[in-house]
């Protein structure tokens, strides 16, 4: 895993290599794997590192990529634009994503 990658498909290849390899969704109660069937609750996963990625001209193109581990071992990517969540997940969801600088 790197410091930081020059494009978020770049990232996500190399994520991927690394083994985060589910695609994960935000939901109302938490982060899912909808091809797993499985959704986990803010208590029950970490974001163990976060890359933005912003567009040259289009803002758009803004974008979070998080680097997420379960407490059940489950490894996997969560792409997000800048905000998107803010009004559609739960306060402890919004929490645990809140990039703190």
């Amino acid at each position: 895993m790197k410091n930081s990658y020059t494009t978020l498909s770049e990232a996500i290849t190399d994520l991927k290599g690394a083994g985060y390899t589910q695609d994960l969704n935000l939901c109302e109660k938490g982060v899912e794997d909808k091809r797993l069937k499985r959704m986990h609750r803010a208590q029950e996963f970490n974001v163990v590192k976060y890359y933005r990625f912003e567009g040259m001209s289009n803002p758009d193109d803004n974008v979070v990529l998080y680097v997420i581990e379960t407490k059940a071992g489950d490894k996997g990517l969560l792409v997000d634009a800048y905000g998107a969540y803010s009004g559609n997940v739960s306060k402890e969801i919004i929490d645990k994503l809140r990039i703190i600088r």
